[in-house]
């Protein structure tokens, strides 16, 4: 199973009640689409996941699934730091067709690294999916040091890691002692370009909401060999890449989104939108970068 080059960690469009909108919905995954994204991920970080309930994750795999008609594959966000919970969301993803799980490091409990291990051990015990491990210390408070990852690819439904730590230190040393067909995805949309350079297979980004087939062009114009032409992309995008960041993801992208006509509501408490200053700063970097 490949996921391609380009994911998205799709946000969750809300209406006005904050429930969420699957008409919205629908005209997203549509955006993603024909701006270069070839697998989404649906219920992560950036989709709100800790505010949204088990049942509203299941209807939005199944919706994002028929939305994508198979233009696109769906990784279902099913991890948490109770195990049983994890296994239990993955076998209903797993259930509705989903392509894939993403699984985020065990948050707040601080397990061991013997204790990582046998969580998403676990997990991929219960599921034929292809899990994809997210490793991102600065919200989970814990780092999967490299040596428990290459474990971790053993075993056979283990295919791939999201790196969000920023340390290509690490990263490497998980690209050489792990096999080919064990793919490392940058985490960040600013260590894109970096982690393709060290052997990295692609992205899963945040900023392909708005800017993806820019992002597209910059994959492949790497892989192509014209270094120049996707250093100047990551030149041009790098502004953006942190200017999203500036507070709370997912609330700069989802107001870039509301901005350029794909509108996807607010979010959910306990984050907030930001202030009139922070708005400005990403409106502006954005159309520094369009014009």
């Amino acid at each position: 199973m490949n996921f391609g080059r380009l994911i998205t960690a799709m946000v969750t469009p809300f209406n006005e009640k904050m429930e969420i909108d699957f008409d919205k919905t629908k005209q997203l995954v549509e955006h993603l689409i024909q701006t270069g994204t070839e697998t989404i991920v649906v219920a992560g970080t950036t989709g709100e996941s800790p505010t949204l309930s088990t049942e509203e994750k299941l209807e939005l795999f199944e919706r994002v699934l028929e939305f994508a008609q198979g233009r696109a594959k769906v990784i279902a966000g099913t991890g948490s730091n109770n195990t049983k919970s994890s296994i239990a969301l993955t076998k209903k993803a797993e259930a509705i067709g989903v392509h894939g799980i993403m699984a985020v490091a065990p948050y707040y409990n601080k397990p061991s690294q013997e204790g990582i291990y046998q969580h998403f051990k676990a997990i991929a015990e219960e599921t034929q999916l292809p899990i994809m491990i997210y490793n991102i210390p600065g919200r989970t408070g814990i780092n999967i040091q490299a040596e428990t990852i290459v474990r971790l690819s053993q075993i056979d439904n283990i295919i791939a890691v999201k790196e969000a730590s920023g340390d290509l230190s690490q990263m490497s040393e998980i690209l050489v002692k792990t096999k080919e067909n064990f793919f490392l995805y940058s985490g960040d949309d600013k260590f894109t370009l970096p982690v393709l350079s060290i052997g990295g297979y692609g992205v899963v980004s945040v900023a392909s909401h708005v800017v993806g087939k820019q992002m597209k062009e910059m994959i492949d114009a790497y892989l192509a060999g014209d270094v120049k032409k996707a250093a100047s992309y990551h030149q041009k995008l790098l502004p953006l890449f942190e200017g999203i960041f500036i507070t709370s993801n997912p609330v700069p992208i989802k107001e870039l989104l509301n901005r350029i006509g794909i509108q996807v509501g607010s979010v959910r408490l306990p984050l907030v939108p930001a202030t009139k200053e922070q708005s400005e700063i990403v409106k502006k970097i954005y159309d520094n970068i369009i014009m």
